[in-house]
This record gives C-alpha cells, sequence and structure tokens, in this order.
C-alpha cells in the first residue's frame, strides 16, 4: 500500500520544517510531493535535497492539493498541511486502519506548545466537530485513491476547499477518525487571540452555510487583521490571499 504525502505550501521558510518532520516518520511515506507557486527555485532546490518532489502550480491551497493528487499514483494519498508536525508513527497507523475497510480517515487535532486549559478545550471541541460534524484539512485527511476518484475532490476556492470531499467521505460510513494526534502549531491563535481567533472562525462558518461566497467570506478574514504584514507572492500578489488560515474550527 503506497502512500503519497501531499503537501500545499503557503510560506518558503516553513518548507525546510515540513521536510524534516516527513523525514522522521517510520515507516517512511513511498512518496513526498510539495506544491507551491511556479518559478520558485528555492523551493525546487530544497525538494530535491530531501528526496520529495516539487510540482509547481498556482496559489491557492484547493487547487494546489487537487494537482498534487493528480500528480501520483499511489494507493494512499494523504494532505498534509505545513502547519502539522505528524508523530513517527502516522503512516504505520494510517495503513493499519485501511487494512480494516476504511476508505479514509484522520488525525486527532492537538496544539503544539504548552499545555493550557482552553487549547484543551479547544481540543475537545474539535473532536466532537470531527466526529458529528466536518473534518477540517488540519487534521491530516487521508483517503484511499480509488475512494478520492469516486467523489469531485477539491474544491478551487479561497476557503473550505475540503468541504464536498469530507461529505462525500462522510457518506460512505467508512471515513474513520484515528487515536493518534497531529500536532498543529498554535502561533495563528497566539498572534489573534484564542477566543478572538474562534469566534472569528465561527462567524465565518456560519456565514459560510448561510450562502456567503467563499471568496468574500476570506476578503473579511484578511480585513479583520489590518496590522498582518502581507508576504508579496508572484507578480506582487500577496500569499494572504490563499485564505489558507481562514476555517481552523
Amino acid at each position: 500500500m503506497r502512500v503519497a504525502v501531499i503537501i500545499p505550501m503557503l510560506e518558503e521558510e516553513t518548507l525546510a520544517c515540513v521536510l524534516a518532520r516527513i523525514g522522521g516518520l517510520d515507516p517512511p511515506p513511498d512518496e513526498v510531493l510539495v506544491v507551491g507557486r511556479e518559478g520558485n527555485a528555492a523551493c525546487e532546490l530544497a525538494c530535491r535535497g530531501a528526496g520529495a518532489v516539487w510540482v509547481p502550480g498556482h496559489a491557492g491551497r484547493g487547487g494546489q492539493l487537487a494537482l498534487g493528487a493528480a500528480r501520483t499514483r499511489a494507493d494512499v494519498l494523504w494532505f498534509l498541511h505545513p502547519e502539522c508536525e505528524p508523530l513517527p508513527a502516522a503512516i504505520g497507523a494510517i495503513r493499519a486502519l485501511l487494512a480494516q475497510g476504511a476508505v479514509g480517515g484522520y488525525f486527532r487535532f492537538r496544539f503544539g506548545g504548552p499545555p493550557g486549559a482552553f487549547k484543551h478545550f479547544l481540543e475537545r471541541c474539535i473532536a466532537l466537530r470531527a466526529r458529528w460534524g466536518t473534518v477540517r484539512g488540519d487534521q491530516g485527511i487521508f483517503v484511499t485513491r480509488a475512494a478520492y476518484e469516486a467523489t469531485t475532490g477539491f474544491t478551487v476556492q479561497p476557503l473550505f476547499e475540503e468541504l464536498g470531499l469530507v461529505r462525500a467521505l462522510q457518506r460512505t460510513g467508512r471515513f474513520v477518525g484515528l487515536a493518534l494526534p497531529l500536532v498543529v502549531s498554535p502561533k495563528p491563535w497566539e498572534r489573534d487571540g484564542y477566543l478572538r481567533r474562534t469566534l472569528a472562525s465561527r462567524i465565518v462558518v456560519l456565514g459560510f452555510l448561510c450562502g456567503i461566497s467563499a471568496a468574500r467570506l476570506a476578503r473579511w478574514q484578511r480585513l479583520r487583521r489590518p496590522s498582518e504584514p502581507l508576504r508579496a507572492g508572484r507578480g506582487g500578489r500577496s500569499s494572504s490571499s490563499d485564505g489558507h488560515e481562514a476555517h481552523k474550527l
């Protein structure tokens, strides 16, 4: 059962850390694909040095994940966000779950850094949401190729790009959560404030459920952080325009 890890890139400076985390998996994945903006020679060189495949694409997490899935023929696709840190046993846990008949699954969300009461509360809320509602991309979604190809895959939009895929997998009844955690960087919550970020995320989710477009919600998400500097991407486009951080709860 060949496993491919597909990583959408947001910030170039995180690439070395991401590849180091993947290198610590035991057993390792059979293939690692990093999808980022075209023309990024530094990222391409770093991938070659780490034995990963560099896939040039456009900005936007949904499109990057879809492109990565199309570029591999592995039996299992594991979509790993760059701010997430898997534990060494992750690949073995994925294979064991799929061998039991699941078509896909996800990891238990856990904040990195020192423990805290509110962090623990949010982790419990996310676990309940995943069990009875929707799984988000920062929980390390993985799926068999056959099951992935039976869905419409990722939606190319600024937010909620995984929603259609997750709902299709949940309808099969064999999309299962693992007890093994996936450690997620707390930096965005520390920057915005845990409560403020959580409330803002709830507003975004409610707006989406009420029919507000993902593009409009992504613009609001950016405007609510006026003090956050925008990093120019290719052609002067802000790397914050992808909406990667907008829905974490």
